[in-house]
């Protein structure tokens, strides 16, 4: 009999489950015993006042991941608990001083990322091989959406290159970094005001970009509005648009690309 804790999932999950079914080929394994090893891994579990998704990683990729906004330090520390319990890795996003310390408190080694709002607690290496991400800024008041970008593309492991501050009001700036801008595989660009930078990277580079509104603007701005309707008018193609202030979600699309890129070893 193989010891239950051989096949708790992982940040890697498919290999906790590449195994499950390499013991039952082998006959190590018994067809209930296998069958009752992959439900476990999809399980869900009830902490009360939230269902923990234990099965994330080996449907998309990465563990459930924790919108920190609007709960209680409590809340977030049980989650963390509860997902780290299963090993592997974790993210938190749009977190403050007290989620970090909430998430702390059950993983010392966690890190806060203050720009970017993230806590990450990283104890292994994905499956997959490294991407490349551009995160490109229009202005410094677009740092903490684009850092939520970067450092979420990092958590999934890939490698980020940073170029803030090439907005069009000075685009000679954009122009400098432009080659290696087009090195990567995937493009995230975030730009507040009228939002110009999407539509000029957007028919700079054969690469799939990925636009975000920051937010940032004076009053007709309405608080990024203005700039998420001109960017889903981009006459660029390739430019797919985000949420206002979603760089998580840009950052998780650039790595999900990158993993069908960078495919499991034997995968």
């Amino acid at each position: 009999m193989v010891h239950d804790d051989a096949y708790l999932p992982t940040a890697s999950d498919e290999e906790s489950l590449r195994r499950v079914v390499d013991d039952l080929a082998a006959g190590r394994l018994s067809a209930d015993d296998a069958f009752a090893r992959l439900k476990g891994m999809s399980a869900t579990e009830d902490l009360g006042f939230a269902r923990v998704d234990h099965g994330r990683a080996s449907r998309n990729g990465f563990p459930e991941v924790i919108f920190s906004e609007g709960k209680k330090p409590e809340h977030i520390s049980a989650i963390a608990k509860s997902l780290l319990g299963r090993g592997g890795n974790l993210l938190a996003t749009r977190a403050d001083e007290a989620a970090y310390e909430a998430v702390r408190s059950v993983a010392p080694d966690a890190v806060y990322h203050r720009d970017a709002r993230v806590v990450t607690v990283l104890r292994t290496a994905p499956p997959h091989g490294p991407g490349r991400v551009a995160v490109v800024s229009a202005g410094t008041a677009d740092l903490p959406v684009a850092e939520e970008a970067a450092v979420t593309a990092e958590a999934l492991g890939n490698r980020v290159d940073r170029y803030f501050d090439v907005g069009v009001a000075g685009i000679h700036r954009l122009f400098s970094v432009i080659e290696r801008i087009r090195e990567a595989e995937v493009v995230i660009v975030v730009a507040g005001m009228e939002g110009a930078l999407a539509s000029v990277l957007g028919g700079l580079v054969d690469r799939p970009v990925f636009a975000v509104p920051s937010g940032v603007g004076y009053g007709a701005n309405f608080d990024g509005l203005a700039t998420l309707l001109a960017m889903l008018n981009c006459c660029a193609s390739g430019v797919s648009v985000m949420n206002i202030g979603n760089g998580f979600g840009a950052g998780y699309m650039a790595a999900t690309i990158c993993r069908m890129l960078h495919p499991a070893a034997g995968g």
